[in-house]
C-alpha cells in the first residue's frame, strides 16, 4: 500500500475507536489534579508523569467541552486543567504519492495527522509580540500546538502567494491551502 494510503488507513482506525468513546456519558463526578503544561507535558499532583504509556493511555479518554478539558471514562468524568493545547506537533514531513502532496504531523504521542479539510492549520499571532501560535486540529475539538521548530520545517516547505497587496506564506496538503502569515512584513 502507498505511505499515504496507510497514513489515512491508520488515522481512519485511530479515530473511529475515539469515535466511539464519544458516547460515553456519566455524570459529572469531579477534578482531578492533571494538568498538561504548554510543552505539552503531563502533570499529576504537580510531578511529571515518568511513562509514556500513562500518558497516552489518558490521551485516549481526553475530551474538549467547549473551553473545558475532561478525562472520560464510562463511570467518569474528571476535570483537567490544559494550559495551551493538549498536545504538541514535534514533526512534520511532507510526502508526495500518486501525485498528490500531503503534510503529516507527528505529536508528542506520537500520533500522526494528516493535514486536509477536517484536520486543518490554523495560526494566532500574539496581539502584544506578534508571534505566530500555530495549531493543528486533531479530532474531537482537541488540537496540537505546532511546536517552534516543526513551525520553521512547515514554512520551509510554504509558497508565497499575494492577496489583497498582501504577500503570504502558504502550504498545501491535499489541495488545501493554509496560510501561515504575512511574509512581507
Amino acid at each position: 500500500m502507498p505511505e499515504l494510503e496507510q497514513i489515512l488507513a491508520d488515522i481512519k482506525a485511530s479515530e473511529s475507536s475515539i469515535a466511539a468513546r464519544r458516547y460515553w456519558n456519566p455524570d459529572y463526578q469531579g477534578e482531578i489534579d492533571i494538568r498538561i503544561a504548554a510543552d505539552g507535558s503531563w502533570y499529576h499532583q504537580g510531578r511529571p508523569f515518568k511513562r509514556d504509556s500513562l500518558v497516552k493511555l489518558f490521551a485516549g479518554i481526553l475530551r474538549r467541552e467547549q473551553d473545558d478539558y475532561f478525562l472520560v471514562t464510562p463511570a467518569e468524568k474528571l476535570r483537567i486543567v490544559v494550559e495551551d493545547a493538549p498536545f504538541v506537533a514535534t514533526l512534520v514531513e511532507q510526502i508526495e504519492d500518486k501525485g498528490r502532496q500531503a503534510i503529516v504531523f507527528t505529536t508528542n504521542i506520537g500520533e500522526r495527522i494528516l493535514v486536509d479539510s477536517e484536520h486543518p492549520i490554523r495560526v494566532e499571532f500574539d496581539a502584544a509580540s506578534g508571534q505566530p501560535r500555530p495549531y493543528v486540529h486533531l479530532h474531537a475539538g482537541l488540537e496540537a500546538l505546532i511546536s517552534r521548530r516543526a513551525f520553521f520545517d512547515l514554512a520551509n516547505l510554504a509558497e508565497e502567494r499575494t492577496r489583497d497587496g498582501s504577500t503570504y506564506l502558504c502550504v498545501t496538503s491535499l489541495d488545501q491551502t493554509y496560510e501561515l502569515g504575512k511574509s512581507d512584513e
